[in-house]
Protein backbone atom coordinates (compact mmCIF):
# COMPACT_ATOMS: atom_id res chain seq x y z
CA UNK A 1 0.00 0.00 0.00
CA UNK A 2 1.05 3.45 -0.94
CA UNK A 3 0.34 7.20 -0.46
CA UNK A 4 0.81 10.43 -1.98
CA UNK A 5 1.59 13.65 0.15
CA UNK A 6 3.41 16.98 0.88
CA UNK A 7 6.27 17.18 3.88
CA UNK A 8 5.60 20.90 3.59
CA UNK A 9 1.98 21.99 1.48
CA UNK A 10 1.47 25.43 2.60
CA UNK A 11 4.26 26.29 0.37
CA UNK A 12 2.43 25.76 -2.56
CA UNK A 13 0.27 28.73 -0.96
CA UNK A 14 2.84 30.87 -2.20
CA UNK A 15 1.89 30.71 -6.30
CA UNK A 16 -1.62 31.98 -5.63
CA UNK A 17 -0.24 34.89 -3.24
CA UNK A 18 2.19 35.48 -6.09
CA UNK A 19 -0.44 34.95 -9.27
CA UNK A 20 -2.60 37.57 -6.91
CA UNK A 21 -0.09 40.36 -6.57
CA UNK A 22 0.97 39.62 -10.16
CA UNK A 23 -2.67 40.53 -11.39
CA UNK A 24 -3.35 43.24 -8.88
CA UNK A 25 -0.09 45.38 -9.00
CA UNK A 26 0.65 44.59 -12.96
CA UNK A 27 2.42 47.71 -14.22
CA UNK A 28 0.11 49.40 -17.50
CA UNK A 29 1.69 50.54 -20.21
CA UNK A 30 0.19 52.78 -23.18
CA UNK A 31 -0.19 51.03 -26.80
CA UNK A 32 1.34 52.53 -29.66
CA UNK A 33 0.06 51.68 -33.26
CA UNK A 34 2.98 51.50 -36.39
CA UNK A 35 1.62 49.79 -39.23
CA UNK A 36 4.73 48.92 -40.46
CA UNK A 37 5.72 46.36 -37.97
CA UNK A 38 2.68 44.49 -36.80
CA UNK A 39 4.57 41.36 -37.99
CA UNK A 40 7.35 41.99 -35.27
CA UNK A 41 4.43 42.98 -32.69
CA UNK A 42 2.37 39.70 -33.26
CA UNK A 43 5.86 37.75 -32.84
CA UNK A 44 6.86 39.65 -30.03
CA UNK A 45 3.74 39.30 -28.21
CA UNK A 46 3.66 35.08 -29.04
CA UNK A 47 7.02 34.86 -27.41
CA UNK A 48 5.66 37.29 -24.37
CA UNK A 49 2.94 35.19 -23.75
CA UNK A 50 5.33 31.55 -23.94
CA UNK A 51 8.24 33.41 -21.56
CA UNK A 52 5.26 34.62 -19.34
CA UNK A 53 3.95 30.63 -19.12
CA UNK A 54 7.78 29.00 -18.43
CA UNK A 55 7.69 31.94 -15.83
CA UNK A 56 4.51 30.85 -14.16
CA UNK A 57 5.70 27.10 -14.54
CA UNK A 58 9.00 27.28 -13.23
CA UNK A 59 7.43 29.45 -10.29
CA UNK A 60 5.04 26.26 -10.06
CA UNK A 61 7.41 23.47 -9.91
CA UNK A 62 9.95 25.00 -8.10
CA UNK A 63 7.43 25.50 -5.34
CA UNK A 64 6.25 21.93 -6.03
CA UNK A 65 9.45 20.87 -5.17
CA UNK A 66 10.10 22.97 -1.70
CA UNK A 67 6.79 21.34 -1.13
CA UNK A 68 8.31 17.78 -0.91
CA UNK A 69 6.35 15.54 -2.60
CA UNK A 70 6.81 12.19 -1.02
CA UNK A 71 5.33 8.69 -1.54
CA UNK A 72 5.09 6.94 1.94
CA UNK A 73 4.90 3.12 1.47
CA UNK A 74 3.40 0.59 3.94
CA UNK A 75 5.45 -3.07 4.08
CA UNK A 76 4.93 -5.55 6.76
CA UNK A 77 6.90 -6.06 9.12
CA UNK A 78 6.91 -9.99 9.93
CA UNK A 79 9.63 -9.63 12.75
CA UNK A 80 8.45 -10.84 15.70
CA UNK A 81 7.68 -8.17 19.05
CA UNK A 82 9.75 -9.20 21.66
CA UNK A 83 9.59 -8.52 25.40
CA UNK A 84 12.22 -7.76 27.87
CA UNK A 85 11.34 -9.89 30.98
CA UNK A 86 13.06 -10.41 34.71
CA UNK A 87 12.02 -13.03 36.66
CA UNK A 88 12.46 -12.08 40.43
CA UNK A 89 12.27 -15.03 42.54
CA UNK A 90 12.18 -15.30 46.07
CA UNK A 91 14.99 -17.35 47.53
CA UNK A 92 14.54 -16.69 51.36
CA UNK A 93 14.18 -19.15 54.01
CA UNK A 94 10.75 -19.83 54.13
CA UNK A 95 11.39 -20.63 50.15
CA UNK A 96 12.27 -24.63 51.76
CA UNK A 97 8.72 -25.19 53.07
CA UNK A 98 6.80 -27.95 52.15
CA UNK A 99 2.80 -28.53 51.18
CA UNK A 100 2.79 -25.70 48.37
CA UNK A 101 2.22 -29.14 45.76
CA UNK A 102 -0.64 -31.12 46.72
CA UNK A 103 0.40 -34.30 44.78
CA UNK A 104 3.80 -34.39 46.58
CA UNK A 105 3.85 -32.72 49.93
CA UNK A 106 7.50 -33.06 50.35
CA UNK A 107 8.45 -30.71 47.48
CA UNK A 108 9.39 -27.80 48.84
CA UNK A 109 8.34 -24.19 47.61
CA UNK A 110 11.58 -23.77 46.01
CA UNK A 111 11.45 -26.81 44.06
CA UNK A 112 7.98 -25.82 42.68
CA UNK A 113 9.03 -22.38 41.35
CA UNK A 114 11.89 -24.11 39.90
CA UNK A 115 9.57 -26.41 37.74
CA UNK A 116 6.96 -23.99 36.88
CA UNK A 117 9.22 -21.16 36.21
CA UNK A 118 11.81 -23.14 33.91
CA UNK A 119 8.70 -24.33 32.15
CA UNK A 120 7.49 -20.71 31.77
CA UNK A 121 10.86 -19.98 30.52
CA UNK A 122 10.88 -22.07 27.91
CA UNK A 123 7.55 -21.40 26.39
CA UNK A 124 8.35 -17.75 25.96
CA UNK A 125 11.35 -18.64 23.36
CA UNK A 126 11.04 -15.47 21.39
CA UNK A 127 11.62 -12.83 24.34
CA UNK A 128 14.82 -11.67 26.41
CA UNK A 129 15.17 -13.53 29.90
CA UNK A 130 16.86 -12.49 32.85
CA UNK A 131 16.98 -13.69 36.28
CA UNK A 132 17.41 -11.77 39.57
CA UNK A 133 17.17 -13.65 43.23
CA UNK A 134 16.42 -11.90 46.30
CA UNK A 135 17.43 -12.77 50.39
CA UNK A 136 19.19 -10.58 52.19
CA UNK A 137 20.31 -8.74 49.83
CA UNK A 138 19.32 -9.33 45.82
CA UNK A 139 21.87 -10.01 42.87
CA UNK A 140 21.77 -10.74 38.91
CA UNK A 141 21.63 -14.40 38.57
CA UNK A 142 21.02 -13.90 34.52
CA UNK A 143 21.48 -11.52 32.32
CA UNK A 144 19.34 -10.97 29.54
CA UNK A 145 19.40 -13.10 26.97
CA UNK A 146 17.54 -14.66 23.94
CA UNK A 147 18.95 -18.25 25.03
CA UNK A 148 16.53 -19.42 27.16
CA UNK A 149 18.87 -22.14 28.36
CA UNK A 150 20.74 -19.87 30.80
CA UNK A 151 18.21 -18.55 32.62
CA UNK A 152 16.36 -22.34 33.03
CA UNK A 153 20.07 -23.64 34.01
CA UNK A 154 20.56 -20.85 36.46
CA UNK A 155 17.22 -21.70 38.21
CA UNK A 156 18.44 -25.35 38.47
CA UNK A 157 21.26 -24.61 40.26
CA UNK A 158 20.15 -22.13 42.48
CA UNK A 159 20.20 -22.94 46.24
CA UNK A 160 17.94 -21.71 48.92
CA UNK A 161 19.28 -18.90 51.51
CA UNK A 162 21.94 -18.46 48.00
CA UNK A 163 22.00 -14.48 48.67
CA UNK A 164 20.96 -14.27 52.55
CA UNK A 165 17.50 -16.14 54.17
CA UNK A 166 15.53 -12.58 54.32
CA UNK A 167 13.46 -10.90 52.37
CA UNK A 168 14.40 -7.94 50.25
CA UNK A 169 11.67 -7.75 48.23
CA UNK A 170 11.85 -4.28 46.76
CA UNK A 171 15.78 -3.83 46.78
CA UNK A 172 15.51 -6.94 44.22
CA UNK A 173 13.29 -4.47 41.71
CA UNK A 174 15.87 -1.97 41.90
CA UNK A 175 18.01 -4.95 40.75
CA UNK A 176 16.26 -5.88 38.40
CA UNK A 177 15.29 -2.50 36.40
CA UNK A 178 19.09 -2.49 36.03
CA UNK A 179 18.52 -4.87 33.41
CA UNK A 180 15.60 -3.70 32.00
CA UNK A 181 16.40 0.77 31.70
CA UNK A 182 18.49 0.24 28.78
CA UNK A 183 15.69 -1.87 27.23
CA UNK A 184 14.40 -0.88 23.82
CA UNK A 185 11.85 -3.08 23.71
CA UNK A 186 8.24 -1.96 23.75
CA UNK A 187 7.22 -3.76 26.36
CA UNK A 188 9.66 -4.41 29.77
CA UNK A 189 8.49 -6.64 32.73
CA UNK A 190 9.63 -7.52 35.72
CA UNK A 191 7.72 -10.77 37.34
CA UNK A 192 7.79 -10.52 40.86
CA UNK A 193 7.10 -13.97 42.93
CA UNK A 194 7.94 -13.73 46.64
CA UNK A 195 5.74 -15.76 49.79
CA UNK A 196 7.01 -13.08 52.49
CA UNK A 197 6.76 -9.38 54.03
CA UNK A 198 9.89 -7.00 52.86
CA UNK A 199 12.26 -7.52 56.11
CA UNK A 200 15.88 -6.46 54.45
CA UNK A 201 15.49 -3.88 51.90
CA UNK A 202 17.41 -0.49 52.12
CA UNK A 203 16.04 1.06 49.06
CA UNK A 204 12.50 3.24 49.84
CA UNK A 205 9.60 2.01 47.94
CA UNK A 206 9.31 5.26 46.48
CA UNK A 207 11.90 5.64 44.85
CA UNK A 208 12.05 2.19 43.28
CA UNK A 209 8.29 2.73 42.35
CA UNK A 210 10.03 6.16 40.51
CA UNK A 211 12.36 4.02 38.64
CA UNK A 212 9.89 1.69 37.43
CA UNK A 213 7.78 4.79 36.36
CA UNK A 214 10.61 6.19 34.93
CA UNK A 215 12.25 3.13 32.34
CA UNK A 216 8.40 2.24 31.63
CA UNK A 217 8.26 -1.15 33.30
CA UNK A 218 5.28 -3.62 34.28
CA UNK A 219 5.60 -6.03 37.68
CA UNK A 220 3.49 -8.58 37.99
CA UNK A 221 3.56 -9.93 41.01
CA UNK A 222 2.63 -13.13 42.73
CA UNK A 223 2.35 -13.83 46.17
CA UNK A 224 2.78 -17.08 47.69
CA UNK A 225 -0.12 -17.37 50.58
CA UNK A 226 -1.68 -14.35 52.05
CA UNK A 227 1.53 -12.36 54.08
CA UNK A 228 2.75 -9.75 51.38
CA UNK A 229 -0.22 -9.20 49.56
CA UNK A 230 -1.13 -5.39 50.57
CA UNK A 231 2.62 -4.26 49.50
CA UNK A 232 2.33 -6.79 46.46
CA UNK A 233 -0.68 -5.52 45.04
CA UNK A 234 0.28 -1.60 45.71
CA UNK A 235 3.34 -2.61 43.60
CA UNK A 236 1.58 -4.10 40.44
CA UNK A 237 -1.84 -1.64 40.56
CA UNK A 238 1.53 1.45 40.67
CA UNK A 239 2.92 -0.13 37.43
CA UNK A 240 -0.28 -0.77 35.58
CA UNK A 241 -0.11 -4.28 35.63
CA UNK A 242 -1.68 -7.32 38.05
CA UNK A 243 -1.38 -8.65 41.29
CA UNK A 244 -1.66 -12.73 41.89
CA UNK A 245 -1.70 -15.20 44.89
CA UNK A 246 -1.08 -19.08 44.56
CA UNK A 247 -1.43 -21.22 47.06
CA UNK A 248 -0.52 -24.98 45.19
CA UNK A 249 1.05 -25.73 42.64
CA UNK A 250 -1.53 -25.27 40.17
CA UNK A 251 -2.45 -21.78 41.22
CA UNK A 252 1.51 -21.07 40.39
CA UNK A 253 0.91 -22.32 36.83
CA UNK A 254 -2.42 -20.78 35.65
CA UNK A 255 -0.72 -17.52 37.39
CA UNK A 256 2.01 -17.62 34.94
CA UNK A 257 -0.11 -18.99 32.05
CA UNK A 258 -2.36 -16.01 32.60
CA UNK A 259 0.55 -13.43 32.43
CA UNK A 260 1.26 -15.19 29.15
CA UNK A 261 -1.74 -14.58 27.87
CA UNK A 262 -1.58 -10.46 28.92
CA UNK A 263 1.66 -10.52 27.43
CA UNK A 264 0.66 -11.82 24.73
CA UNK A 265 -2.23 -9.16 23.71
CA UNK A 266 0.89 -6.47 23.87
CA UNK A 267 2.34 -7.99 20.48
CA UNK A 268 1.33 -6.37 17.46
CA UNK A 269 2.41 -7.26 14.04
CA UNK A 270 3.22 -3.26 12.71
CA UNK A 271 4.18 -2.57 9.38
CA UNK A 272 7.53 -0.64 7.96
CA UNK A 273 7.05 3.01 6.58
CA UNK A 274 9.70 3.06 3.41
CA UNK A 275 9.42 6.99 2.19
CA UNK A 276 10.64 7.97 -1.41
CA UNK A 277 10.94 11.66 -1.93
CA UNK A 278 10.16 13.03 -5.24
CA UNK A 279 11.44 16.20 -4.98
CA UNK A 280 13.80 16.18 -7.75
CA UNK A 281 11.66 15.31 -10.58
CA UNK A 282 10.11 18.78 -10.16
CA UNK A 283 13.34 20.17 -9.91
CA UNK A 284 14.68 18.70 -12.71
CA UNK A 285 11.09 19.86 -14.77
CA UNK A 286 12.28 23.64 -13.42
CA UNK A 287 15.65 23.50 -14.80
CA UNK A 288 14.47 22.54 -18.17
CA UNK A 289 11.61 25.32 -18.12
CA UNK A 290 14.45 27.92 -17.02
CA UNK A 291 17.04 26.44 -19.86
CA UNK A 292 13.99 27.13 -21.89
CA UNK A 293 13.32 30.74 -21.03
CA UNK A 294 16.83 31.73 -21.20
CA UNK A 295 17.21 30.72 -24.80
CA UNK A 296 13.99 32.52 -25.90
CA UNK A 297 15.37 35.34 -23.90
CA UNK A 298 18.68 35.47 -25.72
CA UNK A 299 16.18 34.99 -29.22
CA UNK A 300 14.39 38.16 -28.10
CA UNK A 301 17.92 40.26 -28.21
CA UNK A 302 18.22 39.43 -32.01
CA UNK A 303 14.99 40.52 -32.74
Amino acid sequence: MQSFSFEYPFVIVILFIFIGLDVLFRQKTPSYYMPNILTTVASTQDTLFSKTLLKYSILFFLLLSLASPILTKQLPNNSQHTLDIVLSLDTSGSMSLNGFNELDYNQSRWSVVQDVASDFIQKRSKDRIGLVVFGDTSAIASPLSYDNSAPQSSIQNISIGLVGRSTALIDSLATATTLLENSLSSSRVIILLSDGDDTASKIPLEVVLRLLDKHHIKVYTISIGESNNNLTELISVKTNAKSFTANNKEDLKEVYKEISLLEAKTHRRSSIQVIEYLYFYPLFITLMFALLLAYLSKEDEKI
